[in-house]
């Protein structure tokens, strides 16, 4: 492996998983932050916008897009809002041999069985646990949602088995979910003692959820489009990070065989663990993992995941992804200890 750093630019670095991914990069032992992109911080130094890295940082913001054409960096992360990544790549020149992985939810869908493309190459889907190969020698990545994540960290392994049938979710998310922009939904005056289900059974990353089940089981009831198969009902939390799924289905096999299954099929993937004690948020909020727990009462099976929304669900899957492409050991710059006190 080189020694020599790998170079990294940004675009869209002001908010939360932009945030997130500088913390990761600049602490990362194989990287170094080439440019970071806003449009209204340009000028402003990082720490000023993102306060909590006052001293890890001198870096600044840009307006200047020249990096993207020269090949002055080897990875592009696309922190913007949804639907703008795919406007970014259309009017932004980016060298072929620039590595590009995109946080939306621009890239993630398949259309008729084929993956969306830039500059030629598929955008591959960046869950690890389902993907790992074909992320080791990709181009291009679509980062899964975070819902999305924690949903099928959770099914994966009975989908691998033939054992899905239609599935009743329930996740509770906190507050940076909704991204750093003000909203009467994110407003702390709201979201204070208040729980409030949202988006029931037609949040967005239905799709995305269905397509990867649907790789592994083909005979997995419903549609891409989120009708039937799994029934997803998502909660705001008072709370500001993390997210909390729990899937209930009917299964016949023991919880002892069941959590063999889960054992195994994690067992070449890091950061996913099971665990035989009642999970929580504090066990993963700042980490890359996703904590597992299985319950089971008669034919009735109930599977827990927790992660931390911005790291596992966005800017830490994203490192993970990037180090896979790189050839770097998977888990560098990601050993993060949870804030569990």
């Amino acid at each position: 492996m080189s020694t020599k750093k790998i170079q990294a630019g940004i675009i869209g670095g002001a908010g939360y998983t932009g945030g997130e991914l500088i913390r990761l990069l600049i602490h990362h032992p194989f990287t170094e932050i080439k440019f970071i992109h806003s449009r209204s911080n340009a000028g402003k130094l990082v720490s000023t916008v993102h306060q909590d890295l006052v001293g890890e940082t001198d870096l600044v913001f840009s307006n200047d897009n020249s990096p993207l054409g020269d090949g002055g960096i080897d990875v592009l992360f696309l922190c913007l809002g949804h639907s703008e990544s795919k406007k970014f790549l259309t009017e932004n020149k980016i060298a072929d041999t620039v590595k590009v992985i995109d946080l939306a939810n621009d890239f993630r869908l398949s259309t008729n069985g084929q993956r969306p493309t830039y500059n030629g190459r598929p955008f591959i889907y960046g869950l690890p646990e389902l993907n790992k190969e074909q992320i080791q020698s990709a181009q291009n990545i679509a980062n899964p949602g975070c819902f999305a994540t924690a949903i099928q960290l959770g099914l994966l392994p009975l989908a691998k088995a033939g054992l899905l049938s239609d599935v009743y979710t329930t996740g509770i998310t906190g507050s940076t979910g909704a991204g750093q922009s003000l909203s009467t939904t994110s407003h702390f005056s709201r979201r204070a003692n208040n729980i409030q289900a949202y988006k029931t059974l037609t949040h967005q990353h239905l799709g995305e959820i269905h397509e990867s089940l649907h790789k592994l089981q083909e005979s997995f009831p419903g549609s891409p489009s989120g009708a039937g198969g799994l029934n997803f009902v998502p909660w705001r939390g008072d709370f500001t990070r993390g997210i909390f799924i729990s899937s209930q289905l009917k299964c016949d096999k023991s919880l002892e065989e069941l959590n063999l299954l889960y054992e195994d099929f994690y067992k070449d993937h890091p950061f996913t663990h099971i665990t035989k004690e009642s999970v929580f948020l504090k066990q993963v909020v700042n980490t890359n993992k996703c904590v597992i727990q299985l319950e089971k009462v008669g034919k009735h099976l109930v599977v827990h995941s927790v992660i931390d929304n911005l790291l596992k669900g966005a800017s830490g899957q994203a490192v993970q992804n990037m180090n896979l492409m790189f050839g770097l050991e998977e888990t560098a710059g990601l050993n993060l200890k949870a804030n569990f006190f």
